[in-house]
């Protein structure tokens, strides 16, 4: 699919991150030998290792998930020995979240094969496609921070 350089329509856009946010979900966490988790999860686990100590209300928020939802992935999470609660210091009544040994070796794992991986397909695609999409990544993360943030502010 070839999209032109400018005027790409959002809704043609949003398809297309989705659809690669996809394929690297899918494909490349078994390339590191490692199970995929459910996007939920994945999602939950991401947030968690960017901001160690959230709160599960925290996490619910910044992520616009249902309380029971966050919930839900969480437990999950720590079932599979992924996250830990931890009594907070200064409130013992809060649990705070963070990511356990094992999930920050897994996420070398995968961040190793996402880097191989990656690479390896941009050896394929000519020199502007690559200086291209090396060039967006500041703006794609500026863009992933403004769409957490409105939706956080939505609830």
């Amino acid at each position: 699919m070839s999209l032109p350089t400018t005027g790409v329509p959002s809704h043609e856009l949003g398809s297309l991150l989705h659809s690669l946010s996809w394929t690297i979900h899918r494909i490349l966490p078994s390339a590191a030998g490692i199970d995929p988790l459910p996007t939920s999860e994945l999602v939950v686990l991401m947030r968690i290792h960017a901001e160690p100590g959230l709160t599960v209300s925290e996490l619910a928020l910044q992520l616009g998930l249902r309380q029971s939802n966050a919930s839900a992935a969480v437990k999950a999470l720590v079932d599979r020995g992924l996250v830990e609660r931890r009594t907070s210091p200064i409130d013992r009544r809060l649990a705070l979240l963070h990511p356990s040994e094992k999930a920050q070796k897994n996420k070398r794992l995968i961040e190793e094969a996402w880097s191989g991986s990656i690479s390896t397909a941009l050896l394929k695609l000519p020199a502007e496609q690559v200086q291209a999409i090396v060039g967006a990544a500041e703006a794609l993360a500026a863009l992933e921070e403004e769409l957490r943030t409105e939706l956080a502010n939505a609830h």
